[in-house]
């Protein structure tokens, strides 16, 4: 299946449509900032369902930062998930991974303190969580974010993106209670290559959407 979204927006109404058996039970809806947060916002409108974010983070791979050599999540970065394929093919030692990883807990740090300071964050314990992106390329930052939620003790997972590769979406299939992808497109070349409009979303815009969606009644 080829199709194309004209923007983030219009591809979390359509993931909206095939997430509606979730409308109204208070399932929890998580964004991996910053492209899931528009994609996440129209899905918690449709479905009558609480916005936030999870903090995640791709380690890019040293000379190819798009490629993930690893991800991290948590405020702290405290889960950290690495690609081993990816690890193995380049040669780096998990002490490199360590060192890399550093400057992105300190970015996740600066998120944190942006997006979330000091209010409280909804508790996934217990919970049915809806997690949210845009799309998906290798997986990693995808990864870190399920695990962390487990770790929470999420009762339940649901991962919901517009465009992943088939052969990551058979493997993450495995770690979640459910999976929603709308296209997996043979090649699978970049997830912004299914969007007409695929800008950089700003951290001003994560900000204003997320206290959008908490100002709800």
């Amino acid at each position: 299946m080829d199709e194309r979204f004209s923007d983030r927006a219009a591809a979390g109404q359509a993931l909206a449509r095939r997430l509606a058996h979730l409308r109204g039970t208070g399932a929890l809806v998580l964004a991996l900032p910053r492209g899931g947060v528009p994609v996440a916002a129209e899905v918690a409108r449709a479905l009558d369902l609480p916005l936030d974010i999870i903090l995640v983070r791709k380690v890019g791979l040293p000379g190819q930062r798009e490629l993930a050599l690893a991800a991290i999540a948590g405020p702290d970065g405290q889960t950290l998930v690495v690609n081993r394929d990816v690890a193995r093919l380049s040669d780096i030692s998990p002490a490199r991974i360590e060192e890399l990883a550093a400057p992105e807990r300190a970015e996740l740090r600066r998120r944190h303190d942006l997006w979330i300071g000091s209010r409280a964050v909804p508790d996934p314990k217990g919970r049915h969580v809806i997690l949210v992106d845009d799309g998906i390329a290798t997986g990693a930052t995808t990864r870190a974010a399920i695990q962390a939620v487990r770790a929470q003790g999420a009762a339940r997972i649901t991962l919901a993106v517009p465009v992943a590769p088939a052969d990551t979406v058979a493997d993450l299939a495995s770690q979640v209670d459910e999976l929603i992808c709308l296209v997996t497109p043979a090649p699978f070349w970049a997830v912004g290559a299914h969007y007409d409009h695929f800008d950089q979303v700003s951290d001003d815009e994560v900000r204003r959407t997320l206290d959008d969606l908490r100002a709800r009644p």
